[in-house]
C-alpha cells in the first residue's frame, strides 16, 4: 500500500513542480547566505584594520553594524523562505495530497 501513494505522489505534476522550485529557491538562499557569512568570516581573517576603525567620532567600530547585519540578514532570509513556504510550497503539497486522496 505504501509503494502505490509513494508512486501516485511521484507521478504527480504539482510534486516535480514543488521539488524544483523548493530546491531551486532554497540553493538561492543558501547561497546568498554563504555570500554573507563568509564574507564576514574573511574579512575578519583578512581586514581587521577596517573592521576595528570607528565609525565616527565614537566609541563604535565598523565589526559591530557588520555582525549585527549578519545576523539581521540571517533572520530575514528565514522569513522570506518561511513566507514562500507558507504561500506557494503549502499550496503544492495540498494539490498533491488533494490528489493522491482522490
Amino acid at each position: 500500500m505504501q509503494d502505490d501513494l509513494v508512486q501516485k505522489i511521484k507521478g504527480d505534476p504539482n510534486y516535480h513542480k514543488l521539488v524544483k522550485v523548493r530546491s531551486t529557491f532554497g540553493w538561492w538562499l543558501t547561497a546568498a547566505m554563504m555570500v554573507v557569512y563568509y564574507g564576514y568570516i574573511l574579512l575578519i581573517a583578512f581586514n581587521k584594520e577596517f573592521l576595528a576603525s570607528k565609525t565616527g567620532a565614537g566609541v563604535m567600530t565598523w565589526g559591530m553594524p557588520i555582525g549585527l547585519f549578519v545576523i539581521v540578514f540571517t533572520v530575514v532570509v528565514t522569513g522570506i523562505y518561511v513566507s514562500r513556504a507558507n504561500k506557494q510550497f503549502d499550496d503544492l503539497t495540498a494539490a498533491i495530497a488533494k490528489r493522491v486522496q482522490a
